[in-house]
């Protein structure tokens, strides 16, 4: 590769430190930019220290520092919130259960920030994600990978990524084990190097999802938000102060007892009702999804579908297909299939795209 202007992404964590790393020993101009996507003073009066947080941006003024490269700090709050932390809010209280960092991926990271990296003139943007983009001669376009390693594959959270995007986007850690990438880190002298993993969604101090959302409706009635328990045949088991305090699966915290384990299957965003049932209930044939994004279409009949990022690729037939809509059908029945949440389809390595979760059928 010819020797390039890089701005990468730093987020103060070990992953894109040792993609900084790597580039610039790699003989690129690296350019480090970091994004400010909420106020942090108010977090860190509560000893937040997560992902994306002031001290996460002071370590990666560190780490710039260390690899002697200009570091910028960007101030994205505004879109921040409008893309992702009122897109959580709103889904949460329509009864789904979204998924954050997928948005923020496609509606900040990337959109914004390739903006950012041609304004400074730079011929690429690169992060620090376990995945891979390979140029495929036969097609002649850029695909989007599984990572080599396959616990940190984050190829799911990206199934938002435009193909127009692809050729300017670069994923230095895409070949390297995650043992691999800290000891770049160490030999680079990098203060993050043995730093643990965040596993928090970054603007939700204690992950505590319930308290966040009220605090984000102050200004509504949350009264509105107040219903019903009820089994499967709409019998009435007890009441709830808030629909988005419940998400499908969920068995702890129901505020109602029973001889036999409850769980959640539906949020009902009309009623407000939360219908629960057994954990056999909970299992569905295939799911419908809507809003779909392809990256690339399929070829052929070996897909397979992760309905969460932490469960394994499952088996599946594409049923039918709509210009924004698909329904999948699984080789085997799948536990918990959760609305708003995002279905990424793959063949093989090659992430197709994905869209988000209308709904399981039996």
């Amino acid at each position: 590769m010819k020797k390039k202007r890089v701005v990468v992404a730093l987020s103060g964590g070990v992953d894109s430190s040792a993609a900084a790393a790597l580039l610039k020993e790699e003989g690129h101009e690296v350019i480090g930019i970091s994004m400010q996507l909420y106020d942090h003073s108010k977090l860190e009066e509560s000893r937040f220290d997560s992902c994306c947080s002031l001290k996460d941006v002071d370590v990666a003024r560190r780490v710039a520092q260390i690899l002697d490269i200009p570091f910028y700090v960007l101030n994205f709050e505004k879109v921040f919130k409008e893309k992702v932390v009122d897109y959580f809010t709103n889904d949460y209280l329509q009864g789904r259960t979204p998924n954050p960092c997928v948005k923020c991926n496609e509606d900040v990271k990337f959109k914004h920030l390739i903006l950012k990296a041609k304004e400074l003139e730079a011929d690429i943007l690169a992060t620090g994600h376990y995945v891979r983009n390979v140029y495929d001669e036969k097609s002649q376009t850029y695909q989007l990978l599984k990572a080599k390693d396959r616990k940190k594959d984050q190829s799911y959270f990206l199934f938002g990524t435009s193909p127009k995007e692809l050729p300017f986007l670069r994923f230095p850690l895409g070949d390297l084990e995650k043992t691999e990438v800290r000891e770049i880190a160490r030999k680079a002298q990098l203060p993050n190097a043995a730093k643990k993993e965040s596993m928090e969604i970054c603007f939700i101090p204690d992950n505590n999802y319930g308290a966040f959302i009220e605090k984000q409706m102050q200004d509504r009635d949350q009264t509105a938000f107040k219903g019903n328990i009820v089994d499967k045949e709409g019998e009435v088991l007890g009441k709830h102060d808030g629909s988005f305090n419940f998400t499908v699966g969920q068995r702890k915290g129901l505020g109602v007892s029973n001889s036999n384990p409850l769980y959640v299957l539906n949020v009902d965003s009309c009623s407000k009702n939360v219908t629960v049932g057994s954990n056999e209930d909970l299992f569905s044939q295939g799911l419908t999804a809507k809003n779909i994004h392809w990256i690339c279409p399929p070829t052929g009949n070996s897909l397979s579908v992760k309905i969460r990022h932490s469960t394994k690729d499952i088996e599946c037939t594409l049923e039918e297909e709509g210009p924004k809509s698909f329904k999948l059908k699984f080789r085997e029945p799948q536990r918990a299939v959760t609305p708003g949440q995002a279905a990424v389809l793959y063949e093989g390595d090659v992430l197709l795209g994905g869209g988000w979760i209308e709904k399981g059928y039996v």
